[in-house]
């Protein structure tokens, strides 16, 4: 809200001397109807010459998108890295050829490229702090340096944001065989299982999943835990990404079961 408050006519320190008294207010209206945009005369000139602030806000605007922005680059090239020896759950656009040593390989170019914008929107916010802090007094000789880094961020992170949705995300797949995998290999299954479980049971058929290599649901049903559709519904992707509500009975049948209590009496043995 403050950008469109112009200082004109402030001449040297915002007091407008040697300035028409009508000089703000006329000229200022001029350029807004030339401009179409909503500008206006600064309440208080000196202000508007002493103090930067309104574009320190607009550049920390700028950077909270570029932190944004890159942090989706970063995380679209973790999730893309592989195809074997990475996640690989994304598959993205092939834009280019990748390496010219590997062949086969797809390279990340446009994740990259909007990090290296994004990281530079960063430190022009950097420059532009410290220009602003530069000043002293009444007057700001550093305006010209604000003036350049801030219009550069403006227009290196809209364009960015153009590449990464037009040549990346727009055209990237998801592998849902490959993530399924993933998820069937994991151990965040644990999570879930633990308030009916408890820490300690669920803790030893980690161990068991881990040692035996097999998916921890395996394990589960192995020792006869729980009824085979409690534990899909337990362990559905809708259940394991939302709150849920804990199922007292299911609880309780689970802990009254054979195998439940041989665990348990196993790990009292154990101690």
């Amino acid at each position: 809200r403050e950008l469109p408050a112009l200082g004109l006519g402030g001449t040297a320190v915002g007091t407008g001397i040697t300035a028409h008294p009508r000089f703000r207010r006329l000229v200022t209206s001029e350029l807004a109807r030339l401009s179409g945009l909503r500008l206006r005369p600064a309440p208080s000139p000196v202000m508007t010459t002493w103090s930067l602030r309104p574009l320190l806000g607009a550049s920390a605007g700028l950077r909270g998108v570029a932190v944004d922005c890159a942090k989706i680059s970063f995380d679209l090239r973790l999730l893309a890295s592989g195809p074997h020896t990475g996640l690989g759950e994304l598959i993205l656009p092939e834009i280019e050829p990748g390496s010219s040593i590997m062949p086969g390989k797809v390279n990340p170019s446009v994740p990259e490229a909007a990090q290296m914008a994004c990281l530079q929107v960063i430190g022009n916010d950097a420059a532009i702090c410290a220009a602003a802090l530069a000043g002293e007094l009444e007057l700001n000789v550093m305006t010209p340096l604000v003036a350049f880094d801030l219009t550069w961020s403006f227009d290196l992170l809209t364009r960015a944001l153009r590449l990464l949705r037009t040549r990346c995300v727009e055209g990237l797949t998801v592998d849902r065989e490959r993530a399924a995998r993933l998820v069937a290999g994991s151990l965040i299954e644990a999570t879930a299982l633990s308030p009916y479980l408890g820490y300690a049971v669920t803790a030893r058929l980690v161990k068991e999943a881990l040692a035996s290599r097999r998916p921890l649901r395996d394990v589960v049903r192995a020792h006869g835990l729980m009824p085979d559709d409690a534990l899909r519904r337990l362990l559905a992707p809708a259940a394991l990404t939302s709150p849920q509500r804990l199922d007292a009975r299911l609880k309780r049948r689970i802990q009254a079961s054979p195998g439940y209590k041989k665990l348990l009496s196993d790990r009292a043995g154990v101690k």
